[in-house]
């Protein structure tokens, strides 16, 4: 990742240059706003224009529950971006912890598919929030952390059991960066905690996908996350139709609990918030130097 399209002028070099932080979007309007959040915040921080935009569906919340100002999508945005600006730089900043699909694929079409009718204009994409070819940055691991352990103590428990989970993913490289994470959680947490799993919320079906496993459904009836007191860690950047707070992720814990009468489950809070995110996101964004 972090290939430009064209030339490879610093981010901050020209005053047409406009970062475009981007998610997979949401019909929820509070994914919206958590993103507009984190968008506000890295402009801020770095002093650099940054738009929020969404790859899909977020068009579609209701503008009232945004403020009165409708989502949008990062093709209409990129477009009216070079329409205004036909040499114009498009910094495109994912809001994704790995390589997934949308980013290096849909997103490298798009950009294709505009630059055939607008030829001067320029596109870098940065990279993704983790990369576990840099085992050193620990920072993603840290906000996990950090939320896991206050989680535990809102709850008065003393060494839970952690289990890591993400979306899953039809990709290895995708789930490759969960495992990544766990790793480091563990090295994280220590001894403040039991053991520290991880699982995926879903997976397609097929022997190709099982990369995948555990699913958290499955995980949650199985020792050693079967009993007692566990923290799910949300890998998970926002709340939305599975992060909030009765999306898919909560009522997955629910009906575990519900079968096994054991077992206590709290889930951490998304990612977005954490301080240390808009760090991470800055490094990516002046990485395209």
């Amino acid at each position: 990742m972090g290939k430009p399209f064209s030339s490879g002028r610093r981010v901050n070099s020209s005053p047409h240059s406009v970062c475009f932080l981007f998610d997979n979007g949401s019909l929820r309007a509070d994914s919206t706003i958590s993103l507009r959040r984190v968008a506000a915040a890295l402009a801020l921080r770095t002093h650099r224009a940054v738009r929020a935009v969404s790859l899909l569906h977020s068009d579609q919340a209701p503008a009232a529950a945004l403020g009165g100002m409708p989502a949008q999508l990062l093709e209409p945005a990129l477009r009216e971006f070079w329409a205004m600006q036909s040499d114009g730089e498009a910094v495109l900043l994912p809001l994704f912890f790995g390589p997934n699909a949308a980013v290096t694929k849909q997103v490298p079409a798009l950009v294709r598919r505009l630059r055939e009718t607008l030829p001067a204009s320029r596109a870098k994409i940065a990279p993704c929030l983790v990369d576990p070819a840099a085992p050193a940055d620990g920072r993603m691991a840290q906000m996990l952390a950090d939320h896991t352990l206050a989680t535990a103590a809102a709850a008065g428990w003393l060494q839970p059991k952690v289990l890591l989970v993400d979306h899953g993913s039809p990709m290895r490289e995708v789930t490759a960066v969960r495992d990544h994470l766990a790793a480091q959680l563990r090295v994280e947490l220590g001894d403040s905690v039991a053991v520290v799993g991880a699982a995926s919320m879903e997976r397609r079906d097929g022997a190709a996908y099982d990369f995948n496993e555990p699913l958290l459904a499955a995980a949650l009836r199985a020792p050693p996350f079967d009993a007692g007191e566990v923290v799910v860690a949300l890998q998970f950047l926002s709340p939305g139709r599975h992060a909030g707070p009765d999306g898919d992720l909560a009522q997955i814990c629910r009906a575990a609990e519900s079968e096994r009468p054991d077992l206590r489950t709290q889930m951490t809070e998304p990612l977005a918030a954490h301080p240390l995110l808009i760090d991470v996101l800055a490094d990516r964004l002046t990485s395209m130097g």
